[in-house]
This record gives C-alpha cells, sequence and structure tokens, in this order.
C-alpha cells in the first residue's frame, strides 16, 4: 500500500531533479546549449537567404527567357499563316487572358480569326442526351460530306459546328455557305443552346484552333463521375478531329500536362495521336507562339506534338505554305470539272 512517505520521497525526487537542470543550464552547460542555438538559427539564417538568392535569380532567367520569347514572336510567326483565317474553338470556359493572347500570335503570323465559339454545358450534360439526340437527328442531313456509317450524336453535332465555321459559298468564297449559317444558328439558339457565337459568324475558316478549358472540372477527386468524365472527354476529342477533318487543318490548344489532360489521352492512343496535333502549356508564352506554327505544320500535312512533356517536340519545324486560292468558282469550270471526273 502506497503511504505518505512514497509521495514524499517522490516529489523531492523531482525538485531535485529540477534543481540540478536548472543549476547545469545556468552554469557549466549554459554557454554550450546557447552557442549550439545561435550557431543552429545562424545556419538556418543563412541556408534561408541563400535559397531566397536562388530563387529570385531563377524568377529573373525565367522572366528574361519570357521577354525573349515573347519579342521574338514576331519574326518566328512572320508569314507563318499569311491570309489563312482560323475560327477559334473553346471546349469549355478558356481565361480570356490565354484567349486573347492565341488571338494576337495568329494575327502576328498573318491570320485572320473569323470566330470564337466556347461550347456550352449542354453539349456534355448527360440530362440532355435526348435533346442531343433530336437535335443531331436534324442537322445531319446539312452535313456534307455526311458521316460516316456508325457515327454517334457527338460527331454529327462536331461535324455540324466545323461544317458551319469553314463551309463557303463556291461561287463566293468569302462568304459562309447558305446551310453553315443555318447550322450555327441551330446549334446557338432554342432552349438549350449546344455553343456560344461571341460574334455573328460570317466568313468562313480555313481552319480550326481548340481551346482546352481553364477549369478541369473532372479532375476534383472524389467528386468526380469517371463515366461523365469519359463522355465529355470523347465528346471533346469529337471536335477536335471533325476539325482535322473537315478543314485544312485544326490544333488543340491544352493546357499543362497530367491530371487527365485532353493530350494525355490523345497521346495514350496510337491512332489519335498519329491524326490529330496537339500544343501544350499555352497558358505560358511560349506554348501560344508555338500554337500557329504547329497549325501551320499540320496544313502542310504533319501531325505532331509540341511541348516539353514526354512525347513531344519542344518547337515545331517551320514551313512554308502555298498561298490562299480563293478564286470563286463558276458555273463552267463546275461543269468542266464534272465532265473531267466522268471521264476520268
Amino acid at each position: 500500500m502506497i503511504d505518505f512517505r512514497y509521495h514524499i520521497v517522490s516529489l523531492i525526487s523531482v525538485f531535485l531533479a529540477l534543481a540540478v537542470g536548472i543549476a547545469l543550464g545556468a552554469g557549466p552547460l549554459k554557454e554550450t546549449i546557447g552557442d549550439t542555438l545561435t550557431g543552429q538559427v545562424e545556419q538556418l539564417r543563412s541556408e534561408k537567404d541563400e535559397l531566397r538568392a536562388q530563387l529570385d535569380s531563377a524568377s529573373d532567367d525565367l522572366g528574361h527567357a519570357v521577354t525573349y520569347i515573347d519579342a521574338a514572336a514576331p519574326r518566328l510567326l512572320d508569314g507563318a499563316l499569311t491570309d489563312r483565317r482560323v475560327a477559334v474553338v473553346a471546349l469549355g470556359e478558356v481565361d480570356e487572358s490565354v484567349r486573347t493572347a492565341v488571338d494576337e500570335r495568329f494575327t502576328q503570323a498573318g491570320a485572320t480569326v473569323t470566330a470564337h465559339v466556347t461550347l456550352n454545358d449542354a453539349w456534355t450534360d448527360a440530362g440532355l442526351d435526348s435533346f442531343r439526340q433530336a437535335l443531331g437527328g436534324q442537322l445531319v442531313q446539312y452535313l456534307s460530306p455526311a458521316p460516316a456509317d456508325g457515327a454517334g450524336v457527338q460527331e454529327e453535332l462536331a461535324a455540324a459546328l466545323v461544317q458551319g465555321l469553314v463551309a463557303a459559298d463556291p461561287a463566293a468564297p468569302d462568304t459562309l455557305a447558305s446551310d453553315s449559317a443555318f447550322l450555327l444558328e441551330l446549334l446557338s439558339g432554342g432552349d438549350y443552346p449546344l455553343v456560344t457565337l461571341q460574334d455573328p459568324v460570317e466568313v468562313p475558316a480555313d481552319a480550326v484552333v481548340v481551346l482546352a478549358p481553364s477549369e478541369r472540372d473532372a479532375q476534383d477527386g472524389a467528386s468526380a463521375d469517371p463515366e461523365q468524365t469519359e463522355q465529355t472527354q470523347a465528346a471533346w476529342l469529337a471536335v477536335l478531329t471533325a476539325a482535322q477533318e473537315r478543314s485544312e487543318g485544326a490544333v488543340l490548344a491544352d493546357g499543362p500536362r497530367g491530371d487527365g489532360s485532353l493530350t494525355d489521352a490523345i497521346l495514350a492512343d496510337d491512332e489519335l495521336a498519329s491524326a490529330l496535333t496537339t500544343v501544350t502549356d499555352t497558358q505560358l508564352v511560349a506554348g501560344q507562339v508555338s500554337t500557329p506554327l504547329a497549325l501551320a505544320v499540320c496544313i502542310s500535312g504533319e501531325n505532331g506534338h509540341y511541348g516539353f512533356g514526354e512525347g513531344e517536340t519542344p518547337l515545331p519545324d517551320a514551313v512554308t505554305l502555298a498561298p490562299v486560292d480563293r478564286t470563286p468558282a463558276t458555273a463552267d469550270a463546275g461543269a468542266g470539272a464534272g465532265t473531267e471526273g466522268t471521264q476520268g
């Protein structure tokens, strides 16, 4: 049984230990402990200052590199897309600064941006499947060429969008074909508009730039629906594929790699990788400058993937495109072409 004397002895032991510690700390160990702590603090302060200096130097170097690329861009881009017309299709909400910067680079390359189109949530909303199915049935009769056998509604909608942006009146190449305007009206009107047009589209484009959304809502961990994410990505790929097949060429202007980027999905599929062109990090100056150059390479007949990640090339090759021919078709020319085709 523990008695009162046990508690007295325990308390005395504690106070003796405390007294010894105070005596040692204030006496023979005082200088050693103080010097050790002071040395450690000074070392940490020195390391912090060194790291800060390295960070400042790296930031300066990066700023200089960005400034250099920005200054060199007009020379790099000069004549790359002379007289080409480009439609810009955003797959979702894109940061306005990125959109504006990409437009500026195409202007420096000699191109004209003819349209800005943004896909709305209705383009992929699972609750509007029936609506899109019915709309696709109305649109498909106006598509030329018709979608391949077995094409789904997303392929039909993508084909309609691209045709609406690029199909010209043969007799007046600077004017949209009548069906093109009608297709865009159907896609952007009604109770559930699938797309939003920044301005009325009046001039047909030659090529298409597809901008990936700035925010990746599908990458929110457990809140993401894998099936919906896959369907959305497939719908976006349908737009890029239709743009590639139904225009002179198309390029995906994507953000950083990783987190399920569209470029990652393309590079993971050999067939898609060989058929499509991508540029990553277009939130940065280097990616923005590479986008018109990549489109020029695509128009020349080659596809590639440009950036600094695995499977990408840092800079597209320089190419010289043939001048744009916008000679109006005439009835005689059309008849002659038809006769020649029959004889062939």
